[in-house]
């Protein structure tokens, strides 16, 4: 393989402008106002706004690639993050709120629940968009045992989107794009992201374990199935 095509390979995770989606008129109003939105609610939050322009050009750019609706992925993307706009206080206090339990203390699992609760305010702002959306925004950093294709592409995209801090798992992940399937390109991610948690001793959500577990005995089956 020469250089230059190595070179190629290596940069398929990245977005490019030259790949413009054609949507039809009412999708491309929706994600206008949807940006429109998140813009304002992120407005003071620069870096966080950036990094959701940043998910959701990649998840469309991922959709595109793994035949994932790319509508769903970048209206996800663009949303994944609303919450972030808020006091660690004010989530874990919507948080409760709306019952969300996951079995250890809130304040334990903070960095969770921004998906977990835009998913559950959202809906009644945005009524015509899918329930696939919310639940990608939901498990879109604890991940969940019946991950679908476009709650895949958005753990993914938010993971690997170009202004994110380079490192091993990163590098390691964006070098699989399109060159395994979106199965276990997910799976690369979410196990790299357990062991960033345990290398960097934080505390693992004790039901990531189950997840783990779940997700492991569905790989295998396939496995054995394909053979």
């Amino acid at each position: 393989m020469s250089k230059k095509t190595q070179s190629r390979s290596r940069e398929l995770w990245r977005p490019s402008n030259k790949d413009e989606v054609e949507y039809e008129p009412w999708q491309r109003l929706t994600l206008m106002r949807l940006e429109s939105d998140t813009r304002t609610q992120l407005a003071s939050k620069r870096h966080r706004l950036e990094h959701s322009l940043s998910v959701a050009r990649t998840a469309e750019h991922l959709a595109v690639m793994y035949g994932v609706d790319p509508f769903l992925a970048r209206a996800s993307g663009l949303l994944h993050d609303w919450d972030k706009a808020v006091s660690k206080d004010e989530l874990i206090l919507r948080a409760k709120r709306f019952g969300i339990d996951l079995g250890v203390p809130l304040e334990m699992v903070e960095p969770l629940l921004h998906g977990m609760v835009a998913a559950r305010e959202l809906p009644e702002k945005y009524p015509h968009l899918p329930s696939e959306v919310w639940h990608a925004i939901a498990c879109h950093t604890s991940a969940a045992e019946d991950m679908g294709p476009l709650d895949m592409v958005l753990f993914v995209a938010d993971g690997i989107e170009p202004l994110r801090r380079d490192s091993d798992g990163i590098r390691k992940t964006r070098s699989l794009v399109g060159n395994v399937s979106l199965e276990d390109l997910f799976w690369n991610a979410f196990v790299g992201g357990i062991v960033y948690v345990l290398e960097g001793g934080r505390y693992l959500y004790p039901h990531t374990i189950d997840i783990y577990n779940s997700l492991a005995r569905s790989r295998a089956l396939r496995k054995k199935a394909s053979r």
